[in-house]
Parts: structure tokens; C-alpha cells; sequence
């Protein structure tokens, strides 16, 4: 049969705070028609057209019917007050607040009751007295005493407390629920108050409150209090942190539960909500199109109770909101079982986050939560499901790809079957399903990468002339190996070759030459996300150049720490050359040691689908920061660079304090030390710190420093001294030689006493007489420049 969707005038119920002319959640006009109903359980609202008590609800407030006016978002500028955000036009209210402006109280004032103190609580919530249980009783340190904050025709005040016996358990609330249920409510609050300060709950505990809570759900003697107080220690249980298997096995029956709760009415109670839980039950007329449920959380993400919406004939999503509502369902009936002349019974079952429904095909690797939704309508064939979820607001990170799903109690996963996306946009996250269960949608995001900017001219040029001064170190020192007979060659050479690559392999390739720019497009088929994180496949370029860039500066500062010990060596022993089988030793630890480092990052941290657990995105270096951008000690930044080389460093500084020491102390038997001058003295430590790598501890000082002048002055001095270290090798290690000095000052003789010929005449002036001119030329081997003389002879 070809479906008909026909749209009609809108049928709400609503469940607003106080007088219902002031709720801010939706923004449109509605006319309510109150639904009759020949079930004996359901009370038949009275005909009058004078506002009166509805539905029973157990949100403190009474359910009024009346024909009521919503504010509608406009282009006039609100002025929000008390915390308020102007979302779409409209005042998204802290908890505690309520009205088109937020203007009205939505609280009970702190107040002492029955001797007992609670603090200001929002309406509908549970408090909790200040007075706690003795030291010396098994619930030392809960609340004494619990309270409801209630709207009494139009007075907000709290209800009567509710005591706890501080000797009493969950185990032992357990057992009496089993053998003897006669007070279940006091049984009910204890259970709350006993859960009320989740995060201390174990694994055992979160087991026993779950199903504690899930036996007076399924009582026959269950009230309007026992309700509320079961619901409550749910919505608390959804701030536990533990976890265990039994565990799961207890919520996921739990969970069931509360939808068959949200269906069954003989109680009356059609609205409990807490702050991470909210439980809606409604009928509906058999001749209506469809039901719609709205939720909205505010500034808090807690549920409050004039954020719960519901339209009980209609068959379309709002969508002119702009995104400042939450979540949306629609459920819309087909057109047979409008023949039937039966209304229906609907429950929806809201939750603030997923711990209820942990999955073990999609991981929640960035911390992040999603509000499931159950829908509830018994057995109706070809139901229609739509939905409308608000994307999560992740910091720093883009909307990669969406998955509409639904929880499969038999698989205990989320699946996609049943479910299709029909489109995202500013509105929200829009999905279709074909039956009811518990939906949510899983959100895959990918981070927004702030890319480095190209290198700073003072990179540019230190580096380049550091390539150039390490090039000619390199080649004046095997060149010149033989005629100096020095033993350093090997290791300087080496600290010159792994510091000579690394810099060039900075300048070309730290780039990374795949970026990840522009925003994502969302698919259009419904594939579950592994997970909330979405990381591009590594395509090889950006990680290979990640890859050497840590074994040549490990690699160089190995051979430091190489240079320092032989160093060493010669002072401590007075040794003219190295020990044996020294040099062999030094070439398999200086290239073979920075290997083993590198090889155990990349084997820990490095994954072809997750290339980032190793590298940077914006540029090819070790990964360094979280995704939020602070400082994460867990990353390979952290313990396979920054503590290896912190070891070498303060070995290296060890050994120049050694050597320093022991050149400027004066050997009164010895001419050379008394004759050496402090100059010569601090250039020899000078060259030594430079060889030795010293100036990378600025990098250490950068990390910690808080002052803003001081990291400034730190990061200059840091990066000129590191970008021009080849260039002051070269300097210290090789233009100040004896062999270099004698080059020049050869080259430079040479030029200078190039052989000129000059050219010279001669005269002779005799009185009244005039002889013949004579020239001739002269070779001289010393004069550099041209000179003319004269002779006179007598």
C-alpha cells in the first residue's frame, strides 16, 4: 500500500517549566489538543478550557493543557542575562535558569529542612545534605540525607528528605530487595544516596546499584518517588568511571528495562528527568501522523526539564533552528494503523553519554561521548524512524564522516543495519531508520592541522653556512689526516658527516609535502567509523624523512658524547693517542646505537594506518603534542629523543667541566701551562662545548620556561647557536689550525711576490752637454708594486 503522509495541524504535549508560556526550547507556535483515551489507567483531562493538571509527571512541575505561544527565533538581538548564550536567536539558559531571557528562576535556594542543610538545586534534581555519614559507619563520608527540588504551583522548594542509614550497603540493600520488598522506597533513596558520588564507585558497586535499580524498575509496587529515585542512581551511574565485564551484563539488562519502563503507563508517570538521564512516556491518538521528541541540553550538557519537548502529531523534523536543538526523533506511523482506532503508548529513553553501550567495533580514542536516544513502540510494522543529532563540538578538528546506527542486543555493538544517512548540514546530523531500538550517531573526526611556515631567514642562513663550514671540515680533515697524525679524525669527522646530513635533510625535507588541506567531505554510504579519530594512511615521504632526521641528530650526539669520553681518556691517562681497539668500539656505538633507538620508536609507536603515533603532521619530527596541543609524555618525542640525548648532554657537560678544570690549573714544573694564556684556555673549553653540542640545552630551557621575555631571548640564542654550529666547527676545528694558518699564509706570499718586471731609465746630465738616453730593464724578485728611479751621474 502506497504510504500517505498528511500534515495537520500540530498536537502537543508539552512539559515546559511553571507556566508554559515562557519555554525557550522551541521555537514555533503550537496548538495542543489533548488526547482522550477509554484506558481505564489513563486519566481523562478535563473538557474546561482553564489550565489544569494533565499528565503526572516527576519533573517538579504540573503538565498544564492549554493552547500556549513558543518564542521564535528573530532577527532582534536578545540581551540574555545570568550566563545566558544567544544561539539562532534564541537564549540557551545555564540549568538554573529559565524564560526567553533567562530571567526566571529555575531553582530551589539553598535551605536547611528537617535539620538537615542542602544546597541551591535546580528543579527536578536531587540534593544532597551537607551533613555526612560518621567516620566510623560503613558510609563515611556520603550525604546523610537526600531532597527533591519541586515546583509547587509555582513555588520552587524543596520535598521532604530522605534519610540514609549510614550502616546500610549496596550488598546489603541488594538482599533485602531479594528476600523482603516491603519498603522499596527507602530501599530506593538509599540505593541513590549511596551512588551519589560516582567517580568513588567500584566495578562491584556500579554492578550492585545497576541491578538494584533495575529490580524496582520491574517492581509491581513501584511509585512516582521509587521512579525517580531508580532514575536518578542511573543517570548517577552514568558518571562512573569503572568498568568490568559483569558489569556490562548488568546495564545492558538494565537499559531493556528502561524501555519497557518508557512504554508502561499504569503509574501515570509520563516525565522523570535527571541530568544524564530522561525517561518520557506518552500516548498518542490513533488517527495521528506521527510523534516528534525533542531534547535540548543548553550551556551544561546536563537534561533539564523544560528542554523536553513532545509533538504528538507531526510527522517532520524542525530544522529552521539553526542547530540549537540537540536531538530530534520523529516517528511516524503508517496509514493502517490509523484504522485501528487503538492509541499508542511511546517511550523515549535519552542519555546524556555511551557508557551504557560500550562498543568494541568503535573506539572512542579522543575522550569524546555520544547522547543515545531509545524509541519505543511496541509492534508496529513499517515504522519510519527519523532522526536529527547535533554534531559533538570537538576542539581543533573537522566533522570527518558519520555513521547512523542502532544498539544490537545480540551482537551487544552498535550496527548500521535498518539505519541510512540522509544528509548533514548546519541543522545537524540527519538520520533514517525503519524500526526502534536504542540510535545514536558514531562521529569520525579529523584534527585541523596548523602547518609550520616556511623556515625564518635565520634558519635559512645559519643552516647554509653550516652546510658549507661542516663540508669544508670534512674534507680538511681526511685530506690533511696524515700529515697531522692525530687521532680525533675519525670521531669529528663522524660528528661533522651526521650533522652535515641532518641539516641538509631539514632544509629539504622537514616540509611535509602531503597536507591535509581543506575540509572534509562527508560519504554518503553508512559504514561504521572504527573510530572518533580519523588518521590518513601514511604515504611513506613525510615519515622516511622523520625516520633519518632522528637517527643523524641521535647519531650526532652519540659522536659527542664519543669526542667527550676520548677526551677524556687522553687527559686521565696522559695518553698522546687513543686506546686500543678505541676506535672500532666508537664506530659500532656511534652509528649503531642512535639505530637500536630509532628501531624500538618505530617498532612501539609507528603504524602504517596510524603513522601520527610516531610523526608530526605538520612537519616530518617526532610526534610531540596531544591533540588538544599540550606537551604529551607518552609520545616518542618525549622518551626517544628528548631523555636519551638529555643522558648525553649532561655526561657532555661533565667532561667539559673536567676538561675546562684541568686546563686552567697551573703545573708550576710544567712552561707550557705556566705560558698558556686564559684566552687559549677558553677557546680550548669554547671549541670543546661547540663540538660537544652544548648549546642544544637552550632547547631543554625553552620547555620549561613561563616567562614571555625569557622565551624569547632563549628561542634566538637557541636558534642561531644550533643553525650555525657547522659553521663554528669549521671556525674552531679547522680555519685555526697550524696546517690552514701556514696554507694562507703561504697562499698569500705567493700572491703577493708575484714577479713584475720594471721598467727604469736612466739619465745623465753633464754641463753644456747632452748624452744619449740610455733604458734598460731590471728583474726584482721582492717588490710587489711597480717603482721608477732616476740616476744622475756627476
Amino acid at each position: 500500500m502506497k504510504e500517505l503522509w498528511i500534515m495537520v495541524v500540530f498536537a502537543t504535549v508539552s512539559f515546559p517549566q511553571g507556566d508554559l508560556t515562557t519555554s525557550s526550547a522551541i521555537p514555533t507556535t503550537i496548538d495542543i489538543t489533548t488526547p482522550t483515551t477509554d484506558d481505564p489507567l489513563t486519566p481523562e483531562p478535563p473538557t474546561t478550557d482553564t489550565p489544569t493538571t494533565g499528565y503526572l509527571n516527576t519533573t517538579g512541575y504540573p503538565t498544564s493543557i492549554t493552547s500556549i505561544s513558543l518564542p521564535s527565533p528573530t532577527t532582534t538581538s536578545l540581551d540574555c542575562i545570568n550566563g545566558g548564550e544567544l544561539q539562532s536567536g534564541v537564549c540557551i539558559c545555564p540549568d538554573e535558569w529559565t524564560g526567553e531571557t533567562c530571567s526566571e528562576e529555575n531553582f530551589c535556594n539553598s535551605t536547611i529542612k528537617d535539620g538537615f542543610s542542602f544546597p541551591r538545586t535546580t528543579v527536578g534534581w536531587s540534593a544532597y545534605s551537607e551533613e555526612l555519614c560518621d567516620k566510623k559507619t560503613t558510609s563515611a563520608g556520603l550525604p546523610e540525607a537526600s531532597a527533591r527540588c519541586l515546583n509547587d504551583t509555582g513555588s520552587l522548594m524543596f520535598g521532604s528528605p530522605h534519610k540514609l542509614q549510614c550502616e546500610f550497603t549496596l550488598s546489603d540493600i541488594q538482599e533485602n530487595i531479594s528476600s523482603s520488598p516491603g519498603d522499596l522506597l527507602q530501599l530506593a533513596f538509599s540505593t541513590q544516596i549511596l551512588t551519589s558520588q560516582p567517580e568513588l564507585l567500584s566495578a562491584d558497586n556500579i554492578t550492585t546499584a545497576a541491578q538494584i535499580a533495575n529490580t524496582l524498575l520491574q517492581s509491581a509496587n513501584i511509585t512516582e518517588d521509587i521512579a525517580v529515585a531508580a532514575v536518578t542512581t542511573i543517570s548517577q551511574l552514568l558518571n562512573a568511571s569503572e568498568e568490568s565485564t559483569q558489569e556490562r551484563d548488568a546495564v545492558q539488562n538494565l537499559t531493556e528495562t528502561l524501555e519497557m519502563f518508557s512504554l508502561d503507563q499504569h503509574n501515570n508517570v509520563s516525565l522523570v528527568v535527571q541530568p544524564n538521564l530522561a525517561v518520557q512516556s506518552v500516548q498518542v491518538l490513533s488517527d495521528s501522523v506521527g510523534i516528534q521528541f525533542t531534547a535540548l541540553t543548553g550551556s551544561s550538557g546536563n537534561f533539564v526539564a523544560n528542554g523536553i519537548n513532545v509533538n504528538t502529531n507531526t510527522s517532520e523534523l524542525i530544522t529552521d533552528k539553526g542547530g540549537s536543538t540537540d536531538v530530534q526523533i520523529v516517528m511516524k506511523f503508517p496509514p493502517v494503523s490509523h484504522s485501528n482506532n487503538t492509541n499508542h503508548s511511546i517511550g523515549f529513553v535519552l542519555y546524556q553519554n555511551d557508557r551504557f553501550f560500550r562498543s568494541r567495533a568503535f573506539s572512542a580514542s579522543s575522550g569524546t561521548s555520544r547522547t543515545v536516544i531509545s524509541a519505543n513502540l511496541g509492534q508496529v510494522s513499517g515504522l519510519h524512524v527519523e532522526m536529527l543529532f547535533k554534531p559533538t563540538a570537538v576542539p581543533n578538528a573537522s566533522l570527518y564522516d558519520f555513521a547512523c546506527v542502532s544498539w544490537n542486543y545480540m551482537l551487544k555493538d552498535w550496527s548500521t543495519y535498518g539505519c541510512s544517512k540522509v544528509n548533514h548540514s548546519e541543522d545537524g546530523l540527519r538520520c533514517f531508520c525503519n524500526h526502534t531500538t536504542n540510535f545514536a550517531v558514531l562521529m569520525s573526526f579529523r584534527r585541523d592541522f596548523k602547518y609550520a611556515e616556511a623556515l625564518n631567514w635565520i634558519t635559512i642562513l645559519g643552516c647554509s653556512m653550516s652546510i658549507i663550514g661542516l663540508s669544508l671540515t670534512i674534507t680538511f680533515q681526511i685530506a690533511t689526516r696524515k700529515s697531522r697524525k692525530t687521532n680525533p679524525t675519525v670521531l669529528l669527522v663522524s660528528v661533522c658527516v651526521c650533522l652535515l646530513i641532518f641539516t641538509l635533510l631539514f632544509m629539504l625535507g622537514v616540509d611535509n609535502p602531503h597536507k591535509q588541506l581543506g575540509k572534509p567531505e562527508i560519504q554518503k554510504d553508512n559504514i561504521l567509523p572504527l573510530s572518533d579519530t580519523h588518521t590518513e594512511q601514511d604515504r611513506g615521504p613525510c615519515t622516511a624523512v622523520a625516520v633519518l632526521l632522528q637517527y643523524f641528530l641521535l647519531g650526532t650526539f652519540t659522536w659527542n658524547t664519543l669526542y667527550a669520553t676520548h677526551v677524556f681518556l687522553m687527559i686521565r691517562n696522559s695518553l698522546a693517542t687513543s686506546p686500543s681497539q678505541f676506535t672500532a668500539c666508537t664506530v659500532a656505538i656511534g652509528w649503531g646505537l642512535p639505530a637500536v633507538v630509532v628501531a624500538l620508536t618505530l617498532g612501539i609507536s609507528y603504524r602504517v594506518d596510524d603513522p601520527l603515533g610516531y610523526r608530526q603532521e605538520e612537519f616530518c619530527w617526532l610526534a610531540a603534542l596531544d591533540p588538544k596541543g599540550n606537551f604529551d609524555f607518552k609520545l616518542p618525542m618525549f622518551w626517544g629523543f628528548l631523555i636519551p640525548v638529555a643522558f648525553m648532554l649532561i655526561f657532555n657537560t661533565v667532561m667539559l667541566i673536567y676538561f675546562a678544570v684541568t686546563t686552567c690549573k697551573t703545573n708550576p714544573h710544567l712552561t707550557s701551562t705556566r705560558h698558556t694564556s686564559m684566552k687559549k684556555k677558553f677557546l680550548s673549553s669554547f671549541s670543546l662545548a661547540v663540538v660537544l653540542g652544548l648549546s642544544w640545552i637552550l632547547g631543554y630551557l625553552l620547555l620549561i620556561t613561563q616567562n614571555q621575555t625569557m622565551y624569547t631571548i632563549l628561542n634566538i640564542s637557541f636558534c642561531v647557536l644550533t643553525t650555525t654550529q657547522g659553521l663554528q666547527i669549521f671556525i674552531l676545528f679547522t680555519a685555526r689550525t697550524a696546517i690552514v694558518k701556514k696554507k694562507m699564509s703561504s697562499a698569500m706570499n705567493s700572491v703577493s711576490s708575484a714577479g713584475i718586471p720594471l721598467h727604469t731609465r736612466k739619465f745623465s746630465l753633464w754641463q753644456g752637454k747632452h748624452s744619449d738616453q740610455v733604458e734598460s730593464y731590471t728583474q726584482q724578485d721582492t717588490v710587489s708594486f711597480p717603482t721608477c728611479s732616476s740616476q744622475t751621474s756627476n
